[in-house]
């Protein structure tokens, strides 16, 4: 049996002992739209809205929940009434969490192929490599809080993204693109990666190799553009897209859709702000906010961004940021890599750490942006642990803060406990396994040692990590300490904010190192 494969099964076991553990609203919004697939025609499921938890996830998405949903209707004819909100009987709770499990055997399967692909995984040590990557995507901190507390299907739709890369890797450009393009119509977030994608087929597919294989510098300029593989690759990416959106095309629902697709009137933040740029934003807003009061100062405006409201949101010193502020800097932040994509010469290995950096552009400088948006950064990011060991050391440290800023996701007393335990399990797991088994480091003379670092002999260090990074790290922790054993009574939103600000200093310094890493080495 596949290593992968028995990974799954182990963690499959344990995440059905979380069945009874706590839902959000995601739990309901799912099972509405398990209803609204099921109950209504085609014609108005971008239009029902009895419940607040509206369609809004592209078509293909819609049509999984519809699949789902004919399986529901049998088991328990009430999970599907439209009109039966907040159905919570036993029989909902063990079928949707079931089906997040079971859908995640696409994330196995990816992992299965990607490890066959990957040259690296044919020498020495292969079934420990194995074990270590499907611990660190079937047993990750954050899929498991999210999908199996929380309730989502991102493990699903990793697996259709970790399927694409892997086609992609072996030369399948073509396969690689529509099961890219199908998960763009499952969900629509996806886009913001779809820069790497757009610029790696353009370069690796559309234009054939130089003659020279040898130059360092390897513009597709030099090279013959062909037309033929231009038009079949836009052919076929179109028409995945017209098997998505052309019956509601046709039925003229189109705008319908995007708006549902693209609420650009949510706001700047997320009720809990994402650890990213705007949180800092927020932060010094509010702090020359005080201060300027304090100096006798009187402001025209009121904030309310620590409300927990999600809306429209005006800052009270600095400007308020429109949406498409934060589209030019998210752009602008992906250019560098994306040039350097296009213009060096690039491995598959390169293709992945630019999908990272695009990830994270989106997740710092995007619109409302939530905080479970970081796996689009830690998922990806844990493909390149194994093989690179300066991205070991990345991975690590962001794998480490990222999960923490997921903590206010489960804010119930019961599940305090197990939240901390998962954390520790994996982050002391990953911390111990993956220096070690760096293909990197593999790669060495296995009798060279390295020499300690005495400059990290007086400080509580991490393995793999800095001084720097390891007091980064100590701190958000000391930080989230205090933040789960303090008393908030007069400042309940302090924790949120504690968490937030904390953790997009340690994202922001990741990323810092992340595109120096890739940039200039």
């Amino acid at each position: 049996m596949d290593v992968a494969l028995i990974v799954f099964i182990l963690a499959a076991t344990f995440k059905i002992l979380l069945f009874p553990a706590y839902k959000s609203t995601d739990f309901e919004v799912h099972r509405n739209w398990l209803a609204i697939t099921h109950s209504l025609p085609v014609s108005q499921w971008y239009y029902e809205a009895t419940s607040e938890w509206t369609l809004d996830y592209p078509p293909f998405f819609a049509w999984f929940e519809a699949i789902l949903s004919q399986v529901a209707g049998l088991i328990d004819p009430t999970i599907v009434n439209i009109n039966n909100l907040y159905y919570n009987n036993f029989t909902v709770v063990w079928f949707q969490r079931s089906t997040v499990i079971i859908t995640e055997l696409a994330l196995c399967y990816a992992i299965m192929e990607y490890c066959r692909v990957r040259e690296g995984f044919t020498r020495g040590q292969t079934q420990v490599m194995k074990f270590v990557l499907s611990f660190q995507l079937l047993a990750n901190f954050g899929l498991v809080i999210i999908d199996h507390i929380h309730f989502q299907y991102n493990g699903f739709l990793f697996g259709v993204l970790l399927l694409s890369i892997t086609r992609i890797i072996e030369g399948r450009h073509l396969e690689g693109a529509i099961w890219f393009s199908i998960l763009l119509n499952l969900k629509h977030i996806f886009l913001y990666i779809s820069p790497a994608y757009f610029i790696y087929l353009l370069k690796h597919y559309c234009f054939t190799k130089s003659d020279d294989q040898h130059k360092k510098v390897e513009t597709p300029l030099l090279r013959q553009f062909r037309v033929d593989r231009f038009l079949l690759l836009g052919t076929l990416i179109l028409t995945v897209f017209i098997l998505s959106f052309g019956p509601f095309v046709t039925m003229g629902q189109l705008g319908q859709v995007l708006s549902r697709l693209f609420p650009f009137k949510r706001g700047l933040c997320h009720a809990y702000w994402a650890p990213n740029f705007w949180a800092l934003y927020n932060v010094i807003d509010k702090t020359l906010a005080i201060i300027a009061t304090r100096l006798g100062y009187t402001l025209s405006i009121t904030g309310s961004m620590t409300s927990g409201l999600v809306g429209e949101m005006s800052h009270q010193v600095l400007p308020s940021v429109p949406p498409i502020v934060t589209l030019i800097l998210t752009l602008l932040t992906m250019i560098p890599p994306l040039l350097k994509l296009w213009f060096s010469k690039s491995s598959s290995q390169d293709f992945i750490k630019v999908i990272v950096l695009c990830a994270y552009s989106s997740f710092l400088f995007g619109w409302h942006v939530h905080e479970k948006a970081v796996l689009m950064i830690t998922i990806p990011m844990s493909l390149l642990a194994l093989e690179d060991k300066k991205f070991t050391r990345i991975y690590l440290l962001l794998s480490a803060i990222g999960h923490i800023s997921l903590f206010p996701l489960l804010y119930t007393a019961a599940e305090t406990l197990i939240k901390v335990c998962l954390y520790a399990l994996f982050t002391i797991s990953s911390f111990f396994a993956l220096p070690m088994l760096t293909l990197d480091n593999a790669k060495e003379d296995k009798k060279k040692t390295s020499k300690p670092n005495p400059t990290r002999s007086w400080l509580l260090s991490f393995p793999a990590l800095t001084t720097t990074d390891s007091l980064l790290l100590s701190i958000v922790l000391l930080f989230q300490i205090f933040c789960l054993c303090g008393s908030f009574v007069k400042f309940p939103f302090l924790p949120l904010l504690l968490t937030s600000v904390t953790c997009s200093v340690g994202i922001h310094w990741t990323w810092i190192m992340t595109l120096y890493t890739y940039l200039f080495n």
